[in-house]
């Protein structure tokens, strides 16, 4: 049987008041979810599945980045394909950070190669020059910087570790698109 979670109350005089009782009741039951209280306001399957799909993405853009990063050549090659190198790196911290929400939440990350470019929003473009290479991987990040926007949007309030999560990942991402930017403009 569930009960109703107390919400804060104003006491006289407009003060924040707290059922801790309530609070320590309801944490010891269902401990079995861990993180996820009966206070968790989010659509857990949905957020899940988006975590899942963004995990996917993250993943997609590391194994892109690599091969870019080892595949780059010409003479701006060097500062390119260290800064894939990065991106790269980031972008597993990313996956990384992802899937231990994912594992927070109750779920299970999603990392195998069977459809993982099917669950990705990024595609895996291999890219023959050096300029395709920097133009996949800034469509790439702008990819992800909608994804992520319409993610944090969706997430709203109801879940503000995740949101949090999303922001930052989103932060990034705009900067990988800034820095490459900047590549095809030296070009």
């Amino acid at each position: 049987m569930t009960q109703a979670i107390s919400q804060p109350q104003a006491a006289s005089g407009g003060a924040f008041k707290m059922d801790v009782g309530a609070i320590r009741a309801k944490a010891r039951q269902d401990i079995e979810s861990g993180a996820v209280t009966e206070g968790y306001r989010a659509d857990r399957e949905t957020v899940l599945r988006l975590l899942n799909e963004a995990l996917a993405t993250e993943l997609v853009c590391v194994l892109r980045y690599k091969r870019h990063h080892f595949m780059a050549r010409g003479l701006n090659a060097e500062p390119v394909a260290a800064e894939f190198a990065e991106h790269a790196a980031e972008e597993l911290s990313h996956a990384d950070r992802l899937a231990e929400r994912i594992v927070q939440l109750g779920g299970a990350p999603d990392m195998s190669p069977a459809g993982l470019l099917e669950r990705s929003h990024s595609e895996y473009v291999e890219a023959n020059s050096l300029e395709e290479m920097i133009k996949e991987n800034l469509i790439a990040e702008r990819i992800a910087i909608d994804s992520y926007r319409q993610m944090v949007d969706y997430v709203g309030d109801n879940d503000p570790t995740t949101r949090r999560l999303l922001e930052e990942i989103l932060a990034v991402e705009e900067e990988h698109a800034d820095e490459l930017s900047d590549f095809l403009e030296k070009d």
